[in-house]
């Protein structure tokens, strides 16, 4: 079974293939052809029969021929369809943008040239055939790539059957004649990972043959039973294997010949699993996207399996390649997966056996515990792994919520696991933590502490995302409530939230007052946290205000952060020390350091938010220090970061203000034209992009860093360049060089592929800055 591990480029991003890949030749043609010929193009099949390999495999081979990108979303583990637009918009870097992410995507992608690929819609069938619709609607050069069990029924829906690997029929074979077949050849591979000293010699190729044979040439099938070559003969498994159809048999008669093998397949195994490995293959069928050794020990353990024995399980489900280990970037954990499809096994025999409720149950409280956690501890040296701890359970955390608000008289919960990780949602799931809260306080409107902290949360995130009324209406009743429970905490968190939207307003004495008030209470009740997102706020106060506590505000702060060892929140005092070396000390070179330094402390945590600032930041700067085209760049990179995060900061008023002061001067030293293309150019850069240019790793002309002599072009392709920058059309290279037209479009994709172009006029300053140099 293939292992697969992200991979970001600054021109999209691709499931790296960590096992071999086998035969396919006839689909890759036939898949390139028809995607070169139509913009959504749907691979159908069984579960099991390779359609995400044969995508992820499709998509390595076009990539630089889409000058914007392939993009490969997941969607096993999504199951609220209401997210869909929010999960593609943040895979895209536009990350929660408002209430609509449909018409954000649409805006977004109208000038794009992608390859957008959803993967596992089955699920999901009618919200992606809708939000399919609307963006080809919307973005004449997008291309969609899905994989789904059934079609998705959009108009214009070209559908690829992926059939089952090529299986030998039943006549004798020559051992050459046996190679041929894929199925044959991916059992050979499979086994010979396990068992290296694997041949396929005359007395084993019958029992494969008829082996494969038998499972239909489905790939997971296949896969599941080559893994057994480790402890047991090709003949003992297909023994075992023909047992399985005996059972099948009898019990589901009409189900199809290659449900039926897949079916044997993982039935075979589980049934070859010991009684405590079923029992885990089951329990672990609740986590979504993955897990570590921690939760499967809190979460399974107990019933008949103790916990020291989950980790000696885990290794026996590995060998078996029921869960497979994934690479994970940050190295601190081992992380588990399991392939949908094997999960649903797990989630039917719980289901028959009556145990769904009460094992998601378990699972909801892990959650719950790990958000109790968060709240009491992130304010610490762990801090940063806090957050990537996170990100990584970011589908289970959806799944403990989307069971709470699925299950009558559960909903409660939901606030027990949305309201702490507020800052979690900030850093970078604005909409979706905002939805969850909001959805989770209409079905639970006991008035609770519980409750009351979850009016907080939400109206803090509803500001962020320029929700000013709700945030109003959501903090009138916590204030009640925070009076009805006697509550400290909750007053503070009360005026520091209302002083920050009075900040927004341009309201900065009000603003000064209200947040003094949430300061005292913050100390008062012991809250660090607190009392350093206060003085966070006093020191943007006060700056825009001219007062020159700033400085203090910004000391105490770093001093707080620095002394608890929080590390992304002494980034954010980074941001008050850098504003104020900027403005009150003229040292703009002393201030980017303190952004960029924050910048690298964000960056491992992917918090947007904060990042936002410090680009805009260094905007300013750059507006005084050397207004010209890079700093016109810097502004326009700092509207796509923001766009990126989902906050609307940019849009209050004494930061717009800021904003605006500091294009007039960049407009006003380069010209308007100058300035708009500029401008224009960084705006429409990825958030890798703009992020590389703010911490000063791109200072030439063309967005990502120059391409170099020779930009990777075979001497072909270079010719083509060179005809390109002289103006000349598709048509008149292909009669100059007497080939065929089509030849000559595909080497301009590949050209423009290649050096991360996206018009020939790029192309055409690229050849006349290497003929400078």
């Amino acid at each position: 079974m293939a292992e697969t591990k992200p991979t970001a480029t600054t021109r999209g991003k691709l499931p790296a293939e960590l096992t071999s890949f086998v035969g396919r030749r006839r689909e890759l043609a036939g898949t390139r052809r028809l995607l070169a010929s139509t913009r959504l193009l749907t691979l159908t099949g069984v579960g099991g029969v390779g359609k995400t390999r044969l995508a992820m495999r499709l998509c390595a081979e076009v990539r630089r021929t889409f000058a914007d990108g392939v993009w490969f979303v997941e969607l096993a583990a999504l199951h609220d369809s209401g997210l869909l637009g929010h999960t593609l918009a943040g895979a895209l870097e536009l990350s929660q943008v408002s209430a609509n992410p449909t018409a954000d995507l649409a805006e977004y992608l109208e000038d794009k040239h992608l390859l957008l690929v959803l993967d596992n819609c089955e699920h999901l069938a009618d919200a992606c055939a809708v939000l399919v619709s609307k963006l080809l609607a919307a973005a004449p050069q997008l291309r969609i790539l899905a994989t789904s069990r059934h079609v998705l029924g959009v108009e214009g829906e070209q559908i690829f059957p992926v059939p089952p690997l090529s299986t030998p029929p039943e006549t004798e074979l020559t051992p050459d004649d046996a190679g041929r077949y894929e199925s044959i050849e991916l059992f050979a591979d499979r086994a010979r990972s396990v068992s290296p000293e694997f041949e396929l010699d005359a007395a084993g190729r019958p029992l494969v043959i008829e082996l494969c044979r038998r499972l239909d040439g489905i790939p997971l099938a296949i896969e599941l039973a080559a893994v057994w070559m480790r402890t047991l003969s090709p003949a003992q498994i297909l023994d075992r294997i023909e047992d399985r159809f005996r059972l099948l048999a009898t019990g589901k008669p009409a189900a199809p010949a290659r449900q039926q093998a897949l079916d044997a397949a993982i039935g075979w195994s589980y049934g070859l699993c010991s009684p405590a490995e079923q029992a885990l293959w089951e329990r672990l069928s609740v986590f979504a996207g993955g897990f570590d050794l921690e939760g499967a020990e809190e979460v399974c353990s107990g019933d008949g399996i103790d916990r020291a024995e989950v980790l000696e399980l885990i290794a026996g489900l590995m060998n078996k390649s029921i869960i497979t280990r994934k690479a994970m970037t940050d190295h601190s954990v081992a992380w588990y997966d399991m392939l949908g499809i094997i999960g649903q096994y797990g989630v039917d025999r719980l289901t028959a056996a009556g145990q769904a409720r009460a094992l998601r149950t378990r699972h909801r409280d892990y959650y719950r515990r790990m958000a109790a956690e968060w709240e009491a501890d992130s304010f610490s040296p762990r801090q940063a792994d806090w957050f990537i701890r996170l990100r990584r359970e970011h589908d289970n955390f959806r799944a403990a919520l989307d069971f709470c608000l699925s299950e009558p008289a559960e909903a409660a919960a939901a606030l027990d696991i949305a309201a702490p990780i507020w800052n979690f949602w900030f850093a970078g799931f604005l909409r979706e933590g905002h939805r969850y809260l909001v959805r989770a306080l209409e079905l639970a409107p006991e008035p609770t502490p519980a409750r009351a902290e979850a009016l907080w949360a939400a109206s803090y995130l509803a500001m962020f995302l320029g929700e000013s009324e709700q945030m109003s209406r959501l903090l009138a009743e916590c204030e009640v409530l925070a009076e009805r429970f006697g509550d400290d905490l909750l007053r503070a968190r009360i005026a520091e939230v209302s002083g920050h939207a009075l900040n927004y307003a341009g309201e900065l004495p009000a603003a000064v007052a209200r947040l003094e008030e949430g300061l005292a209470g913050f100390r008062a009740v012991g809250n660090h946290l607190g009392e350093f997102d206060v003085l966070i706020l006093l020191a943007a106060a006060t700056f825009f205000l001219g007062d020159p506590r700033v400085e203090q505000f910004s000391r105490q702060a770093f001093e707080l952060a620095d002394s608890h060892g929080a590390a992304s929140s002494k980034a954010y005092a980074l941001w008050t020390l850098g504003i104020v070396q900027w403005r009150d000390h003229d040292d703009a070179e002393q201030a980017g350091r303190s952004f960029r330094e924050a910048i690298r402390l964000w960056l491992p945590l992917n918090d947007r938010t904060g990042i936002g600032f410090c680009v805009q930041a260094l905007s300013w700067c750059a507006s005084t220090a050397a207004p010209n085209e890079l700093a016109a760049r810097l502004m326009g990179a700092s509207r796509a970061v923001w766009r990126s995060s989902g906050a609307h900061v940019d849009e209050t008023t004494p930061y717009s203000q800021f904003d605006e002061q500091s294009r007039q001067r960049v407009r006003a030293a380069l010209g308007d034209a100058a300035f708009e293309q500029a401008f224009e150019q960084g705006a429409a850069y990825s958030f890798e992009q703009a992020v590389s240019l703010a911490l000063g790793k791109d200072t030439e002309r063309g967005g990502a860093a120059r391409p170099g002599r020779t930009g990777g072009l075979t001497r072909r392709e270079h010719e083509i360049a060179v005809l390109l920058s002289e103006g000349l059309s598709n048509k008149e290279i292909a009669a100059r060089l007497v080939i065929g037209q089509r030849t000559v479009e595909t080497h301009v994709e590949h050209v423009l592929g290649k050096l991360a172009f996206t018009s020939r006029a790029q192309v055409a300053r690229w050849i006349a800055e290497t003929r400078t140099d």
